[in-house]
């Protein structure tokens, strides 16, 4: 029955949103892996959880207008996705890319409750972002872009009722002007975005936070196994904020790493990214440029692999930090035919449905990105909490919670893996760890 309760709920998800095929992807990963606990819980079908929490609360989608530097106004697609405020304020990114569409931020935002839900803290799901894409415009333009988006949005956010943060292609710039425009427009200076620069509100240690908790996340995966991060060769891809922040940690432990990537193409270094070679990662994302190749050019002995993935390479640990379903079937055939047994998830799901089935047939531990992912938002919901006590936290204290929280994640994810029949499958321990808590928050609240 309680199989037959999650395909209903499924295919209801394709039903209402069709064509919306990472929505549909998302879902069916989370829901598939609940049915033990369904079975166990038949209250949650009674109380039509499942019906409630595939649905958005609110979805917001409105037009912004505004002007380039040569004087043509363009028209862009704005979107907020409040999916789930059960444990707390809406909490999620602002994503600005050409790909942006209602299927993506439904699809993040969907990840966002369990995401938010794995930390302990209390942030429910949301996310949004526009089809808006930075590359190649100014900073003027940037800016009245984000002015003009967040003059729609304001209405719609509150520092208890939504918290945007940045996300692809929103960075410390984006951030403020978006918060700039919001104070301008409400008169007040509260903590209604996170990401803010240090000098006003922000929080330290914020930037690297999610390449850090990933890491962290990571080598629990490797103690839990007997291994030691250390020892690994690493192949990652990206090589923006997520990328950085997870190089910087890679080193600091003592793993070797060898590969970063963008759309371009990949960097394979065999002598180790590190040192000024992390730093010149800062100057790439800076550039406004998709591309890695210029390490090459600037670092002899590396080699640039136009349009491929990072994936073909031999190494002892894969943590994808890009964009979703970089790790497809035939990445997920490469990367067991090269012997690895590890794979840590750094972007939103990273990997298919069916790359993870594979992998996970193979004998390949993966850490899925909902959990893996969390640090970034966990040090987003410190920030408020900074804003809320009119305080500053040092960059030790900031990271120092932040192991301590992903730790925690992963014993989390463990023990609901364990518990409900899976071993150490961390994907279902996620999605149940993360599940559990919304459900049971949703049930004490009534039918809202």
């Amino acid at each position: 029955m309680s199989k037959q309760y999650v395909e209903k709920c499924i295919e209801l998800t394709k039903k209402n949103y069709p064509g919306e095929t990472e929505f549909h992807q998302t879902v069916e990963e989370v829901l598939t892996s609940l049915i033990p606990v369904l079975e166990q819980h038949p209250e949650y079908e009674k109380h039509a959880i499942l019906e409630r929490l595939i649905e958005p609360e609110r979805f917001v989608s409105f037009r912004v207008v505004w002007v380039d530097d040569a004087g043509k106004v363009r028209v862009n697609k704005g979107y907020r996705c409040q999916f789930n405020s059960a444990i707390g304020p809406y909490k999620g990114g602002l994503r600005f890319a050409p790909n942006v569409s209602p299927s993506i931020i439904k699809f993040l935002g969907f990840e966002q409750i369990f995401k938010n839900s794995l930390t302990g803290l209390p942030i429910g799901g949301g996310k949004g972002g526009s089809n808006f894409d930075p590359v190649g415009k100014s900073d003027a333009e940037i800016m009245r872009f984000c002015q003009a988006f967040m003059t729609e949005l304001y209405r719609h956010i509150g520092p208890e009722t939504d918290v945007p943060a940045g996300d692809l292609g929103v960075g410390a710039k984006e951030v403020g002007y978006l918060y700039g425009q919001y104070k301008r427009i409400v008169n007040r200076f509260e903590g209604v975005l996170t990401g803010k620069g240090l000098d006003w509100g922000g929080l330290n240690g914020r930037t690297e936070a999610t390449g850090y908790g990933i890491v962290y996340y990571a080598n629990e995966m490797l103690k839990h196994c007997g291994k030691d991060i250390k020892d690994m060769t690493v192949a990652i891809s990206g090589f923006g904020n997520v990328s950085w922040g997870t190089a910087l940690k890679l080193n600091e432990l003592g793993a070797k790493l060898v590969t970063i990537s963008g759309p371009d193409g990949y960097i394979y270094d065999e002598n180790g990214i590190s040192g000024e070679k992390v730093d010149f990662m800062k100057e790439l994302r800076a550039s406004g440029k998709n591309i890695c190749a210029p390490y090459a050019d600037k670092f002899p002995g590396s080699k640039f692999v136009a349009g491929k993935k990072p994936w073909e390479v031999k190494a002892d640990l894969y943590i994808p930090c890009a964009t979703q379903n970089e790790i497809l079937i035939d990445d997920a055939k490469t990367i067991v035919s090269n012997g690895c047994k590890y794979v840590c998830e750094g972007s939103n799901m990273s990997s298919t449905n069916e790359a993870i089935k594979y992998l996970q047939d193979s004998d390949v531990v993966v850490g899925p990105s909902k959990a893996a992912n969390a640090g970034g938002v966990a040090c987003s919901c410190i920030e408020m909490g900074q804003n809320s006590g009119k305080t500053v936290f040092a960059p030790s204290d900031v990271h120092a919670q932040l192991e301590n929280i992903m730790v925690g994640i992963h014993n989390s994810c463990q023990t609901a893996a364990e518990q409900y029949g899976f071993g150490y499958n961390l994907v279902a321990g996620a999605n149940i760890a993360g599940f559990v808590k919304v459900a049971n928050a949703m049930m004490e609240q009534g039918y809202v």
